[in-house]
């Protein structure tokens, strides 16, 4: 048992440190931009086209883990993130960092999808507590990357945080490396050891036939575009406020915290009260707290406010994930967290690019605002597609399995 766990908060630092690498960038592209004569559509590009070749990768690389593959699949993908930050810490033209972005992208999508199946095969008893830890470190991550950049960049340069998030990559890789990489696939029998059928399918693209799992990867994308609106305005608006740098760097660094802290505790409560209800009711609030940091006056407000906000987040930021683990079988289980995070990344990626467009020609209220009535918009449309999970079970049944997802 020792073993398991240790394996778990070893891939949930893995993850943490992959998506950091998301949100490296947001606090540097005004450097990017005055450093080497970037404009702000080459700006917009920089950091949306992260998000957008991890969808494609988690689109079609994610189920090769489903098929026996996981432990070279996060090699790969690891070797991938490295060259490709590593091209962002050193390039100083537009073509190499587009490059280095690309590949990066490219690793992450690759990695995370592999990471989920293995810590969800390695312990089926304790999923929610499980993913919740996981996922909440990926939001931790990705919520980090910014306060990495802020602290560093001013002392060490522009390639420091790329660097730093390189060498925590690998120390956590290596780390992952001690525990055995238990995938559930049965090699002599050439078929997943849990799913009792040979998983054929190329692509996970068929499991968004069944509305409930289309219903939870919009539940996730709305989190992330709370996430792409939070992390692309925060360091923006503190500066527009006149919030001293100091806080705005510890109040970013401190919205992570719960979400680590509460994480495994909020994967159990979806467990057992629902993940679709638990989920809800976190984008809802999350909704309400992106609206208010629109009409607050002050920096220090919105700093104050998001701590409780942070709380929130904490506990139901892992339900979609948590939703997806218990609805589709084992045998599919990367290809459906694939799913699951090129939503999330597409999602980020987009909301990253237009929220920084409409803060600028509209204002703070107008942009927080759009950003909370979409929110509310994707998980209204979530809650009416799994309708016929969490209506019928309450949405604790685990590992269900519904007919358009059945191997055939």
């Amino acid at each position: 048992m020792s073993d398991r766990r240790g394996s778990i908060w070893a891939f949930s630092a893995l993850s943490s440190a992959l998506a950091a690498g998301y949100g490296v960038l947001f606090t540097i592209v005004a450097d990017f931009r005055e450093a080497y004569g970037l404009s702000e559509a080459d700006v917009g590009w920089l950091i949306g086209l992260g998000f957008l070749s991890a969808f494609v990768a988690q689109i079609f690389l994610a189920p090769l883990a489903d098929r026996g593959r996981a432990r070279r699949l996060i090699m790969a993908g690891i070797a991938a993130n490295v060259v490709g930050t590593l091209m962002l810490a050193f390039g100083t033209d537009l073509t190499i960092l587009l490059a280095g972005r690309l590949i990066s992208g490219i690793g992450i999508g690759a990695t995370l999808p592999a990471v989920r199946r293995v810590v969800i095969l390695s312990d089926p008893e304790n999923i929610g507590s499980n993913l919740g830890r996981l996922l909440s470190a990926d939001v931790f991550g990705f919520a980090a990357g910014p306060a990495i950049s802020a602290v560093l960049v001013g002392p060490f340069g522009l390639s420091a945080p790329f660097l730093v998030v390189t060498g925590a990559v690998l120390a956590c890789l290596a780390w992952t490396m001690q525990y055995r990489i238990d995938d559930g696939y049965d090699r002599a029998a050439g078929g997943p050891e849990l799913g009792g059928s040979h998983t054929t399918q190329r692509l996970a693209v068929d499991l968004l036939t069944d509305r409930v799992v289309m219903g939870a990867v919009l539940l996730a994308s709305a989190a992330f575009l709370m996430i792409g609106a939070f992390d692309a305005l925060w360091d923006v608006v503190h500066f527009d406020l006149g919030t001293p740098p100091w806080m705005s760097n510890l109040g970013i660094t401190l919205f992570a915290v719960p979400l680590v802290l509460l994480g495994p505790s909020g994967g159990r409560l979806a467990e057992r009260a629902g993940p679709f209800q638990v989920g809800a009711a976190g984008i809802f609030a999350g909704a309400a707290f992106l609206t208010i940091y629109g009409l607050v006056p002050s920096g220090t407000w919105i700093f104050s406010i998001a701590l409780i906000h942070a709380i929130t987040d904490g506990l139901t930021i892992a339900s979609s994930g948590v939703a997806v683990a218990m609805i589709v079988p084992e045998h599919r289980q990367a290809g459906a967290q694939g799913i699951i995070g090129a939503g999330q990344a597409l999602t980020g990626g987009i909301t990253a690019i237009v929220i920084g467009w409409l803060y600028g020609e509209a204002g703070r209220f107008p942009a927080y605002f759009a950003a909370s009535v979409a929110m509310v918009g994707f998980v209204l449309a979530a809650l009416w597609l799994g309708a016929p999970y969490w209506r019928k079970s309450g949405g604790t049944d685990p590992l269900v399995n519904p007919r358009a997802v059945q191997e055939v």
